[in-house]
């Protein structure tokens, strides 16, 4: 049987352990290639996920994206939307999808233990038509799913969410500068900040 979610790695491990069959009732019963309703109230509701890329030689990295509820938006029957927000300048992410536009997306809810995995292929612009009415957003990544699954949260401990981060851009609020950006070690190197929608930078006012 063709595998949308299976390689021969995969399949050899699963085999080893005697595991095909219910790796294949799995992908025939939870996978989809279109959101949900219920899929877009989790992701939306969410305050950040893990995002994995890799380089053009297949080097991986994962990062941790947030923002305020609704910060990833589902824009199609198959498509995601999330911003680019201000960083350390380092661009590992997104340098990798300028490259390698294969991605996994990860969102968990760790107060109600769910979590939702999504793969595809994501372009980024500095001039997509939702950075006007993104807040704080220096770059637009779209994401086409390929695959759309959940997974069983039984490891998934149960925490509770103590503070939003001070660093979500808010409309018409100035930008919260993190720590590290005035040591003497960084500061002469810190680059300027973008212009964005929404936000009152200092030097503005």
């Amino acid at each position: 049987m063709a595998s949308t979610l299976y390689h021969e790695g995969n399949r050899a491990l699963q085999d080893a352990f005697d595991s095909r069959r219910i790796a294949d009732r799995l992908e025939s019963v939870t996978l989809h290639t279109a959101f949900t309703e219920r899929d877009r109230r989790f992701i939306e509701g969410l305050r950040y996920f893990f995002l994995a890329t890799a380089d053009a030689d297949g080097r991986p990295d994962v990062s941790f994206k947030g923002g305020a509820p609704g910060f990833v938006r589902v824009v199609g029957e198959n498509g995601l939307a999330f911003p680019d927000y201000d960083g350390n300048g380092m661009f590992k992410s997104l340098g990798n999808l300028s490259v390698n536009p294969a991605v996994g997306l990860l969102f968990i809810d760790f107060e109600s233990p769910r979590r939702l995995r999504v793969q595809g292929r994501a372009s980024i612009s500095r001039d997509d038509p939702l950075l006007a009415s993104t807040v704080g957003a220096q770059l637009i990544v779209r994401v086409t799913a390929t695959a759309i699954f959940p997974n069983c949260p039984r490891y998934i401990p149960t925490m509770r969410m103590v503070e939003p981060s001070i660093y979500t851009p808010h409309a018409g609020a100035p930008p919260v500068e993190p720590g590290w950006k005035s040591e003497p070690d960084f500061a002469d190197a810190v680059h300027p900040r973008q212009p964005v929608a929404g936000v009152t930078r200092p030097d503005s006012e």
